[in-house]
């Protein structure tokens, strides 16, 4: 690849990982462009990118998934590249062949590549041809419904159906009777159309004590794919990732090394260039192939934490053809991190959304403490995208001091304004099974499917509060004007 230096990146995304974006940037000397809908004009990321640009209106069809839209935004900001971020458009090959086609620089992997690994058929295919291990399933090209049912009861329920052209949970479902197999088929087929654009699924044995694990790679300019080694993925909701660690608490030096080795081969053969991840399930000692993320993760802060690097910067670099990695220097994971997603949203209502307007919201600063957040004071909550608002990341020497350090910091975090899974994220990160590392991706299922029992006060604290209410209680005036005009006296929104 010839050099070619970037001085203007667009950056199609929004919230946390497009402050994440730009702050690589400033420190590079690289200027900004945020391709941003109607309703992101207030948050952090407009705030602080060089250039900003509406690309379309709050629905992510006619903004953030609309490729046309971001081609032109990026072409009438100035940029020379595109970083696509997470989710949205970063796994579309198609988006990167049409930032190509442009004269701009996609910062990711090659259409190609994507293509071959972000294809979860595909992806299977060239893992089968390279004798990687596989979890029993079926990824053929015949998706009538009588035939992926007939398939799922050969492979044994329960079995998984699964989106081909995408992750993230979406176009997900768990087929545990041929009765239910139908209508949860036909549901997957649904959502993926709706998030990828493609209806097509595959079915896979689901291993219920299984754990996930995922391995970081990176392919650099010269085309060595390099292992940044294991995160541990296993807390899930709803296939979703709520707490992530590196490395994993359940891998042996022997095993690591084997999984590592699977993750670059696979990277490797599809001619692989920038950030991804080979995610794995792991049972009883063995591991299977699940599938390859092309793209940056929301959890690559742990992975940067132990190992010393940073990928965004990386990507950029090797979008400009420089070399990234020292082969003399060979990289080695120290201490442990530990990242939990913080969303808005009401642990005792099992998880509802919570939206508004954020008050005041502050960050516990110390040694081993990193937060990645898309939205300060006075920013909005909608309804519109993912509730996530930031990301808390420790580290520490030892798994137990950076669970313990996890734990003090979001008791220390402050977040007015909405409902919050801080209570939520403490719980897990105290029960027993968690502490031990023994949990599997049905941790939540068994241990928090219900939601949160709210703390009952004690009759201590009950006549504190009582004492506090008096002390600030308003004038008779001010009750008749709080009354009148406060809309938390009619519960407009709810709890």
């Amino acid at each position: 690849m010839k050099p070619q230096k970037i001085t203007r990146i667009a950056i199609a995304n929004r919230g946390e990982v497009a402050v994440r974006i730009i702050k690589a940037c400033e420190e590079m000397g690289i200027e900004t462009v945020l391709l941003h809908s109607e309703v992101d004009m207030g948050t952090r990321a407009y705030r602080m990118a060089t250039k900003t640009i509406c690309i379309g209106p709050a629905p992510t069809s006619e903004s953030y998934l609309n490729i046309q839209a971001n081609i032109d935004g990026a072409l009438a900001g100035g940029a020379q590249a595109v970083h696509p971020g997470f989710g949205f458009l970063s796994e579309n090959a198609d988006f990167a062949q049409a930032c190509m086609d442009a004269g701009l620089i996609f910062i990711g992997p090659s259409p190609k590549a994507t293509r071959t690994l972000g294809d979860k058929v595909n992806c299977k295919a060239l893992a089968q041809k390279l004798g990687l291990p596989l979890v029993p399933g079926y990824q053929g090209a015949n998706q009538e419904l009588k035939h992926l049912i007939h398939e799922a009861e050969r492979i044994g329920f329960p079995c998984i159906v699964k989106a081909a052209a995408g992750g993230g949970g979406r176009g997900m479902k768990v087929l545990r009777t041929k009765e239910e197999a139908g209508e949860l088929i036909e549901s997957a087929q649904r959502e993926a159309q709706s998030a990828f654009g493609s209806a097509q699924v595959f079915l896979e044995k689901y291993l219920d004590r299984a754990k996930h694990i995922e391995f970081q790679i990176f392919g650099d300019a010269s085309g060595k794919v390099h292992n940044l080694f294991d995160r541990e993925c296993s807390v899930q909701r709803r296939h979703q990732k709520i707490i992530e660690e590196a490395i994993s608490p359940s891998l042996t030096p022997e095993t690591r090394k084997k999984m590592g080795e699977a993750a670059c081969l696979i990277a490797e053969s599809a001619g692989y260039q920038g950030a991804g991840t080979v995610e794995f399930l792991y049972q009883d000692g063995e591991f299977y192939l699940l599938e390859v993320n092309t793209r940056l993760q929301v959890e690559h802060p742990v992975t940067e934490m132990v190992v010393g690097v940073d990928l965004v910067k990386a990507q950029i670099l090797t979008a400009q053809g420089e070399p990234v990695f020292n082969s003399k220097n060979p990289m080695i994971p120290r201490g442990h991190s530990i990242e939990c997603r913080l969303y808005a949203e009401n642990p005792y209502l099992g998880g509802v959304p919570s939206t508004g307007v954020l008050g005041k919201v502050e960050w516990p600063e110390g040694p081993g403490r990193r937060y990645e957040y898309g939205f300060e004071e006075g920013d909005e909550i909608t309804s519109f995208y993912d509730p996530m608002i930031a990301k808390v990341i420790v580290w520490d020497e030892t798994r137990p001091r950076a669970i313990q350090k996890m734990i003090r910091v979001l008791k220390d975090s402050v977040v007015f304004g909405v409902h919050t899974n801080i209570p939520y994220l403490i719980e897990i990160l105290s029960h027993p099974e968690f502490v031990s590392g023994e949990m599997t991706t049905r941790f939540i299922e068994k241990h928090f499917s219900e939601p949160l029992q709210v703390q009952v006060l004690t009759e201590q604290e009950k006549q504190i509060a009582e004492e506090v209410a008096k002390q600030l209680a308003p004038t008779a005036a001010e009750n008749r004007i709080i009354s009148e005009t406060s809309p938390f006296q009619t519960f407009w929104r709810g709890i």
